[in-house]
């Protein structure tokens, strides 16, 4: 699929709607409206984000691969097919046990 092409009334395969890229993370925002944003990651074995937090909940939906996920200090590890509710205002970080895939569902309203 393009990478403007509009998923309105399509189905997508999420697994193939992202592409794994060599030592890198590669993002892609299918949704974004008021009440918040739906974005796909794909992250190389290794890749990671640094701890961070934000000032919304986000909701992790791993597609494919391994994370490993630490949230206030707590680990959890993730395969395909699970998810996990990262807090508003929780520290979070996240690295690629194996390359893998996720969609993250950002929250911004109540």
């Amino acid at each position: 699929m393009a990478a403007k092409e509009k998923i309105e009334k399509k189905v997508v395969e999420l697994a193939d709607f992202i592409a794994y890229q060599e030592g890198s993370v590669v993002s892609r925002e299918i949704v974004s409206k008021a009440a918040g944003t739906v974005t796909l990651f794909a992250f190389d074995a290794g890749q990671g984000l640094s701890e961070h937090s934000a000032p919304f909940d986000a909701l992790v939906y791993i597609v494919d691969g391994t994370v490993e996920i630490v949230i206030s200090g707590e680990k959890y590890v993730l395969q395909a097919g699970e998810m996990i509710l990262m807090p508003a205002h929780e520290p979070h970080a996240l690295k690629a046990v194996k390359k893998f895939k996720m969609m993250l569902t950002m929250l911004k309203s109540s």
